[in-house]
């Protein structure tokens, strides 16, 4: 053997030798990142959201491509936030479920739960004050992104319909807040139409996204028969459209439409609590 062939081959054999070592080192690291999946799991079903978080940190650190553990990792950071709750420790909670998330999405960009994930949270932490209405909106997009992906699932219509009713809510409030103050002597209560002079501005705002959620709440029903709390929410939606009528036989017609699906989601509701006696 020449001195050129010899150098080779001790070469291929240290080459050999460090891809049976990395493997082994990989497998091992595979192993190690499951036992921490699995004890993560263990903490976070106990209610240690804290443990669980560091388990999932190092499981995700020792296997980048371990799906489970970022989705766990995403999912203790958002169990360990409280929508409304204020302070800057809290945000942080949110945001850094809402990143996970987000990496999980970069590998998976159709991953329902990482998208659902982040819809729900931007959702929530849209409503601590000071309101954010562009996190609402920007909550909405991922549902909506849900609905290109699986178009039969009835969740994500549902919460385009919440969304929607939420930013229309707001400023049906708001417009009342501020009619109310220009005018002292002619107050306009919560159960009443809308006045004329405020009535336009805000069917030229907000009418698009009421029919919207109306729209989405009405598919959700359709895909669920039963979906009481999509009922209830379309419900309130007919109300705001109510707010849009000019006329007040158009009005009473919504409203009695709304007053119908409150009496629907009773019939639902009792039924589900009858529905136990009726088994045994």
């Amino acid at each position: 053997m020449t001195y050129a062939s010899g150098r080779m081959a001790r070469r291929t054999a240290s080459l050999a030798a460090l891809v049976i070592l990395t493997f082994g080192i990989s497998g091992c690291n595979k192993l190690k990142s499951r036992d921490l999946l699995n004890k993560g799991v263990a903490a976070f079903k106990n209610g240690h959201s804290d443990e669980a978080i560091e388990d999932f940190k190092r499981a995700k650190e020792l296997d980048p491509t371990l799906m489970v553990a970022r989705l766990y990792l995403a999912t203790a950071y958002a169990s360990v936030y409280i929508p409304g709750a204020p302070s800057p420790e809290n945000k942080a909670h949110g945001e850094q479920a809402i990143a996970e998330f987000k990496e999980v999405l970069e590998i998976d960009p159709n991953n329902l739960s990482a998208i659902d994930g982040i819809g729900s949270l931007l959702f929530q932490m849209a409503g601590t004050p000071p309101v954010d209405t562009k996190g609402f909106e920007e909550s909405k997009t991922y549902h909506m992104r849900h609905i290109q992906i699986k178009p039969d699932d009835p969740e994500p219509y549902y919460w385009v319909g919440v969304i929607d009713w939420t930013l229309a809510w707001r400023a049906n409030n708001e417009m009342r807040l501020d009619y109310n103050k220009a005018n002292i002597k002619k107050q306009v209560k919560d159960a009443e139409p809308l006045p004329a002079a405020i009535r336009g501005d805000y069917t030229t705002k907000y009418g698009p996204l009421v029919d919207e959620g109306v729209a989405d709440l009405q598919k959700a029903i359709s895909l669920r028969p039963d979906y009481d709390d999509a009922m209830a929410y379309l419900n309130l939606l007919l109300r705001r459209k109510a707010d849009m009528a000019e006329s007040a036989a158009e009005r009473d017609t919504l409203e009695k439409q709304a007053d119908d699906l409150v009496e629907k989601v009773k019939e639902i509701k009792q039924k589900r609590l009858d529905q136990p006696q009726q088994s045994s």
